[in-house]
């Protein structure tokens, strides 16, 4: 009786039916190696991609800094090459100007001599004169002068003159022998008895101002100034 029972449960329990997988996924084992390695190849790309534009954006930029690099070198060759040449065009004219006093420190002495000279080539009356202290010069134009600053001192002439052409000799001379600029002249008539005996018949009154381009002194510095001080007061 047992068993007739379990035979008609058995018969009544339905039956287990397995569903069969997709075509594609049951034949992936077969591609799977292929897959991974596709998938293997374009991670290997596009990281060589990316480290190929890495590579560029690099190259590009040192390309740029080389470049830059360059055209900085090629400047500073173009601007020595200028000061090259324009210190052959202009140094003959610079030993010139600095033999004949206009560059460097003022000549006092020099200038004193080149009056002397003059009027004993010229057999000139005696004359006399006065220099003012050294003064910066204010142009009324702006001037480049780089690291030179124009400085005068200011002469009071007075000569006593046999005829005019004393005068504009003596100038002419001097103008040969060192720079100056001549600010006025006033020439007078002197009596006829002072002339009568072959003496000076003209006084002239003329102020010049001699010219020096000079590089003025830096100021001290602090420190400088301090340590000068202390070894003032040190007795």
């Amino acid at each position: 009786m047992s068993s007739l029972a379990n035979q008609n449960a058995g018969a009544r329990k339905p039956a287990t039916r397995t569903l069969p997988l997709p075509y594609w996924l049951a034949e992936f084992g077969r591609i799977r190696t292929a897959v991974l390695t596709a998938l293997a190849c374009l991670v290997l790309s596009l990281s060589a991609l990316q480290l190929s534009h890495w590579r560029l954006s690099t190259a590009e930029d040192r390309l740029q800094l080389a470049q830059r690099t360059r055209d900085a070198a090629y400047t500073r060759y173009a601007h020595v090459d200028n000061e090259k040449r324009d210190i052959r065009n202009f140094q003959p004219r610079y030993i010139e100007l600095r033999a004949r006093g206009l560059i460097g420190a003022e000549k006092r002495i020099e200038w004193v001599d080149a009056i002397r000279q003059v009027q004993e080539q010229r057999r000139l009356l005696p004359l006399s004169y006065e220099i003012e202290p050294q003064q910066s010069v204010q142009l009324v134009a702006a001037l480049d002068l780089g690291d030179y600053q124009l400085q005068g001192s200011r002469m009071h002439l007075h000569m006593d003159l046999l005829h005019e052409m004393d005068l504009f000799n003596f100038l002419a001379d001097l103008h040969q022998r060192s720079f100056f600029a001549t600010q006025d002249c006033n020439i007078k008539r002197l009596g006829r008895a002072v002339g009568a005996q072959g003496g000076p018949t003209l006084g002239a009154d003329c102020t010049l101002n001699w010219v020096t381009l000079g590089i003025p002194p830096k100021p001290a510095s602090a420190s400088g100034a301090a340590l000068a001080s202390a070894n003032k007061e040190r007795p």
